[in-house]
């Protein structure tokens, strides 16, 4: 599935978008922490949560839930806010 990668995970990616696969959310973080190593712990913890200031979008609804089903023609969104004063 089509992946798109925020601009300060780029540094990860080196691309703006990606391919990914897995029958859920969690599997298609793994696969991406597979491809780019470190990837994942900056979208989920060590509780296995989501950090709070990641969203991720299936094509274009906001999931919540790391065991989300999704399909391989599914899209992938990732957002993360971004702080500073």
């Amino acid at each position: 599935m089509n992946v798109l990668i925020p601009t300060p995970l780029r540094s990860y990616t080196g691309s703006a978008t990606v391919q990914a696969q897995g029958a859920t959310l969690a599997e298609v973080l793994a696969d991406l922490d597979r491809q780019f190593p470190g990837i994942r712990f900056r979208m989920v913890n060590e509780q296995e949560r989501m950090r709070p200031h990641v969203r991720f979008f299936v094509n274009g609804t906001a999931v919540f839930d790391l065991s989300m089903a999704l399909a391989p023609t599914d899209e992938l969104f990732i957002v993360q806010a971004l702080s500073g004063g």
